[in-house]
């Protein structure tokens, strides 16, 4: 087994590399953007729950050509559209509020093709003894952008004031990425798989699969991530009324997060993961119980910094044990996308749930006491998560 990075799997960091920068300039104030038109969280909400059902149905749907065909084409079509939706937005401004539900189906479509190719190309280029590795690069790399890139944003916009700021910052995002398609034709052409299996997801549900541990886990990790993911820059916002505020946070967060992930890729060990994972998921808990008293610049950034600092000791774990399900058998790795793809609607289904949740006990009870409540009753699902996989991680730590 490789136990280092060889050129190939390098060269797909560095598009993933890209592809997160762009989504890091621009996406980090999408959000913000909406609000500042229509302060809405109810709004918010929809458009992240279509962005994710976008991303499920594509990563399905697309599953078949992906498999059959060329992934390369799949990896740049995803970046293409991606591009285009910051395009589409340039081009509606305020009014993109309007277009809630067609603009998330575009984005979550870009992301899907991308994140399936992607997954599938990160499987074939990675095996058992460098996925820590990769991953640990994966969040060192996420974290230098988060450090990096937000907090440029947040500097331009607040320069240059009103939507010319975040029209400058949009139109950066897609020359990124149009430097991410070029950056793309470098990586080698992968094999062509076999027929596509639309049924296989079902199938591996039968008594016995270890997917029947994977799934449910997949599915809780979904359910916190979904809120998340939209609501806590957001929040920074709402609390200071100042993008470079938002741009600092991420700095600060991103900064711990680089540390903590290049630690645990450096130190992290399969015999480490089924303890690691439940103290993982515990203490990214905890961090969120000061906001239950105020919330504020203060409270968010001890959020923050706590997520960042023990976050790998949870994320590992779940993301390198699922993929080594894939790795186990040769009917497995012949059949690795419908298995990604698996994984994807597992975490589609929990994100849509989280999602769903949220937008409807806000609309029952529009406070912010709602707000974080709800987060601390969602940021304690990764413990679900670790409760179904626990076993398995387990049987991998016991086997290493």
């Amino acid at each position: 087994m490789k136990s280092s990075l060889n050129g190939q799997s390098r060269l797909l960091l560095a598009v993933n590399g890209l592809f997160v920068l762009a989504g890091a300039l621009s996406g980090t104030f999408l959000n913000v953007y909406l609000w500042k038109t229509r302060q809405d969280f109810t709004m918010i909400g929809w458009f992240t729950f279509s962005q994710q059902l976008a991303l499920g149905l594509a990563f399905y749907i697309a599953g078949k050509w992906v498999k059959e065909r060329d992934k390369m084409i799949f990896l740049r079509l995803g970046i293409i559209i991606s591009g285009l939706f910051y395009l589409l937005v340039l081009w509606a401004g305020p009014h993109t509020v309007d277009y809630i539900w067609p603009l998330g189906f575009l984005f979550g479509i870009g992301s899907g093709l991308f994140w399936l190719a992607f997954n599938v190309v990160f499987f074939e280029v990675t095996d058992v003894g460098n996925r820590d590795l990769f991953n640990g690069w994966i969040g060192i790399l996420g974290s230098v952008i988060g450090i990096l890139g937000p907090w440029t944003s947040g500097w331009v916009i607040s320069v240059l004031k009103g939507d010319r700021g975040y029209r400058v910052i949009f139109t950066i995002s897609l020359i990124v990425y149009g430097v991410g398609i070029v950056l793309s034709f470098f990586l080698k052409k992968r094999n062509r798989g076999g027929p596509y299996h639309w049924l296989e997801p079902l199938r591996q549900l039968r008594n016995g699969s270890p997917w029947r541990q994977a799934v449910p886990a997949s599915a809780a990790h979904g359910l916190r991530e979904g809120v998340f993911a939209f609501l806590i820059n957001l929040l920074v916002f709402i609390s200071t009324s100042a993008e470079w505020k938002v741009g600092q946070y991420s700095f600060v967060t991103s900064l711990v997060s680089l540390v903590s992930f290049w630690a645990a890729g450096k130190w992290f060990r399969i015999k480490y993961r089924h303890a690691g994972m439940l103290i993982g998921a515990v203490l990214i808990a905890v961090v969120i119980v000061p906001l239950l008293w105020k919330v504020n610049y203060f409270t968010l950034m001890l959020f923050g910094i706590g997520t960042s600092l023990f976050m790998p000791l949870y994320l590992l774990p779940i993301i390198a044990s699922v993929f080594d399900l894939i790795g186990k058998s040769n009917d497995s790795v012949e059949n690795r996308v419908e298995l990604i793809v698996l994984r994807e609607l597992s975490m589609m289904i929990g994100r849509l749930l989280g999602t769903l949740l949220f937008i409807l006990v806000f609309a029952w009870a529009p406070r912010m006491t709602t707000v974080t409540w709800l987060m601390l009753g969602l940021g304690a699902t990764p413990v679900l998560s670790w409760i179904a996989i626990r076993k398995l991680l387990k049987t991998a730590a016991d086997t290493a």
